[in-house]
Parts: structure tokens; C-alpha cells; sequence
């Protein structure tokens, strides 16, 4: 069962299995939202956790295929309990000497490896040193060549960022149907129509994804969207709401300025979906 641990109306995933399986087997995409440990200071390429839209978290819990979860708070510990706080550190704290010790060990092998395969032409040079100052060749730097102790800088030390806690906590259940704090979206209009928009294009084979960037409610793609470009940005229109001519005209322009037609997509209360296409042509 994939968890999804929500804050604030706001979805995430955390395992990388997860975020695989809903990607390859539930055809949702999700947006990745979390720096890369290597390239912290850059946003071209992102890393875990997995946000994904409300009507994606919805539409996998009512598959039956998630369960959307909360942190519970912290409670404080008993008397002459020890806080797991501390401990968890110090467990901490322990990993990191220990993987110390290893990369230390590690370095020092491969230092060993590299003076051995060098030690004739570290020779070599010294030697030409020696002749060139008129030293003789038992010198202080000659002594121990290959014996000085090798010693890892804590500062070039790898460390591992997790992306997913070994161990959860304490976490419960959110009731995905009925509004909360954590997930207010249930019972929303503009959610509700989005949702149905979003569970019938997505149940006729399109991949979809956020459209805000694009003036609209999602993007559509025909197939998966490290494939293929957008042939749609949809433009949910809930029952009763108006649409302003100048919005409509903006949306239509710009999605022909990008190359995509604008799906103005319309439930109504009988359960029925309508969906109209525009392109903007200009006058001719």
C-alpha cells in the first residue's frame, strides 16, 4: 500500500519504489520537488520527495491503491523514560564515526594502491632533486616515504542524505473523503470539478500534469510526458461559474502561441462531461 503523507493540502511521496510504481503502473506523474545531495545549488533536475496533485492523491486512494497519512505530534516522554530524540542522535552519531572509519580505511587503502604504482617515479624525481641540490641520499625526506599515516579530512567525508526515514514514526490515517486541516480539497467545487476532469481524461489513456505555467488546469499528454509534448492545456469550467470573453481569448491565444489547443472541459450536474477545443486563427 503506497503511502501518501499529506500537510496542508499538500501531497507527498517519499519512497522512490512508490514513486516509481505510481508512475509506471498508475500512469501518474507527479512533480519532483527536493534537492539533489550532489547538486544542491541547482533547480534543473530535482530529486525526492514526489508532490503529487490533489486529484492524483485522491484518484489512488479511491482506487485503493494508497492511504493518505499525517505525522501525529510528538508527545513527551515518560517519567525516566530516555527521549527518543537523544537516542535517535546518538544512533546518529554512531552511524556517521562508523562510516568515518570505513571511507578512512578505504582512502587510506587506495592512497597505498596509488603510491605503490608511483613509488619508482616518485624515486625518480627526488632522486634528480637530490643531485640537483648536492645532497646526499640519505635525507630526512627520503625516510618513510611510503609509511607517513594517512588521515581523511572530516570535511571531504561523504555523507548520506536519506530522502525516505528507515524508520516512519508515529503516523495516522487521514480520512481522504471528508475535509480536514491536512486535506481540505473534499467537498470543494472548483476540487470536485477538476477531479472529474482529471479521472476522465486520465481513464481515457492521457497522461496529465499540473498546468498552471500554461494558463490552465492540466496539461495533456498522449502518451508519457518524457516522450511526448502537450497536445492539450485544459481549462476546467465548473457548473454555474462564469468565463469572462477576455479570459477565454487569452487562454486560447496562448495556448496556440505554445502549440497546443485549449480543452475547455465542462461538467455539469447530470454527471456528463462536455469537451470543446479552441484555436486561435486571428483575423483573416
Amino acid at each position: 500500500m503506497i503511502r501518501i503523507h499529506v500537510l496542508e493540502g499538500t501531497a507527498l511521496v517519499w519512497s522512490v519504489e512508490e514513486a516509481r510504481e505510481i508512475r509506471e503502473r498508475f500512469r501518474l506523474v507527479g512533480t519532483l520537488v527536493g534537492g539533489l545531495a550532489r547538486k544542491p545549488r541547482q533547480n534543473a533536475r530535482l530529486g525526492l520527495p514526489l508532490q503529487l496533485l490533489p486529484e492524483e492523491a485522491r484518484l489512488l486512494a479511491e482506487l485503493g491503491a494508497a492511504v493518505l497519512v499525517r505525522g501525529t505530534e510528538t508527545q513527551p516522554p515518560a517519567e525516566g523514560e530516555e527521549p527518543t530524540q537523544a537516542s535517535e542522535v546518538e544512533a546518529y552519531r554512531r552511524e556517521l564515526e562508523e562510516s568515518y572509519q570505513e571511507q578512512q580505511r578505504l582512502a587510506g587503502a587506495e592512497r597505498e594502491a596509488l603510491l605503490a604504482r608511483l613509488a619508482e617515479r616518485i624515486a625518480q624525481g627526488r632522486a634528480r632533486r637530490r643531485e640537483q641540490r648536492g645532497e646526499t641520499p640519505d635525507t630526512v625526506e627520503d625516510l618513510g616515504l611510503l609509511d607517513s599515516p594517512f588521515v581523511l579530512p572530516h570535511g571531504a567525508m561523504m555523507v548520506q542524505l536519506p530522502t525516505a526515514r528507515r524508520c516512519l514514526g508515529q503516523v495516522e490515517r487521514v480520512d481522504w473523503t471528508s475535509p480536514s486541516p491536512d486535506w481540505p480539497h473534499p467537498g470543494h467545487p472548483a476540487h470536485e470539478a477538476r477531479y472529474r476532469v482529471f479521472r476522465e481524461l486520465w481513464g481515457r489513456g492521457y497522461y496529465l500534469s499540473g498546468g498552471s505555467k500554461f494558463g490552465g488546469d492540466f496539461l495533456v499528454y498522449p502518451g508519457d510526458p518524457l516522450r511526448f509534448h502537450a497536445h492539450y492545456i485544459a481549462l476546467c469550467c465548473p457548473p454555474g461559474d462564469p468565463l469572462p470573453l477576455r479570459t477565454l481569448v487569452a487562454a486560447a491565444r496562448l495556448g496556440t502561441g505554445v502549440k497546443k489547443t485549449l480543452l475547455l472541459c465542462s461538467p455539469d450536474a447530470g454527471g456528463t462531461l462536455a469537451f470543446t477545443s479552441l484555436q486561435w486563427s486571428g483575423l483573416q
